[in-house]
């Protein structure tokens, strides 16, 4: 029952070529910078994983992060919403040279599209993208007058979180907006890894204030003082 990894290069030591990795964060609030670094890492020894898809809610900023990983070639398709961020310019080189493929999800969908699979609803409706090109091809029917487009769930192999405080047995609490897309990951992914700023001892979370329970989780590092994405990319931060 514990699962708590000592190291980040361990916590990351399953991910192989062509998984599709959950990554949360919404902008920076909860992104985890040192899970992706460390996949970085590996893939620079190694040579892999690679051909990755990777759902997160944009396309990453400077060269760091999620950008930084779209920028060493390990990223094979996106599914975002906001692929035009405050410095996409990594994903944007990547996409017209025609090197990483893109699905465009408005931000809702997306949300309700992790949280289906987390669910197990393989499918539900939504006004959203009706009368779009995003609609193209999707079953489209009509309920109480108005027609809806059909969105399949999203499920994943993993999941990169970024948590405040967990314990040994997985539970996770976040730092107020740092929740944003990473609860509905660790319903959805396969496997969850969370790297959180405090591994208190059983018993040390308030069960009241669990925000994810232990049983979608199963791995922990802890990372003290982590970083936040923004801050590196106004010092002009590139990795590796």
């Amino acid at each position: 029952m514990n699962k708590t990894i000592t190291t980040l290069a361990a916590a990351v030591a399953d991910i192989a070529d062509g998984a599709t990795v959950m990554v949360g964060g919404f902008g920076g609030s909860g992104a985890p910078i040192e899970l992706i670094h460390a996949l970085i890492d590996r893939f620079v020894r190694t040579g892999g994983p690679k051909d990755l898809t990777i759902v997160n809610n944009n396309a990453g900023n400077g060269h760091v992060g999620l950008a930084a990983m779209i920028e060493a070639g390990m990223v094979k398709k996106l599914i975002c919403s906001f692929p035009r961020s405050a410095d996409p310019r990594v994903f944007t080189e990547k996409y017209l040279a025609g090197e990483i493929v893109l699905e465009l999800v408005p931000q809702g969908t997306l949300a309700e599209r992790i949280r289906a699979g987390g669910a197990g609803i393989p499918a539900f409706y939504t006004p959203t993208s009706y009368g779009t090109e995003l609609a193209k091809g999707k079953r489209v029917a009509e309920f109480d007058g108005r027609p809806y487009v059909q969105e399949r769930w999203l499920k994943a192999d993993f999941a990169l979180v970024k948590a405040h405080v967990g314990d040994p047995h997985g539970n996770l609490t976040y730092n107020k907006v740092a929740r944003n897309f990473n609860p509905l990951m660790c319903m959805a992914a396969r496997e969850t890894i969370a790297q959180v700023s405090k591994i208190a001892p059983l018993g040390g979370i308030d069960p009241e204030h669990v925000v994810t329970p232990g049983i979608f989780v199963r791995k922990v590092v802890e990372v003290p003082e982590p970083q936040q994405e923004e801050l590196l990319n106004r010092a002009g931060a590139s990795y590796p």
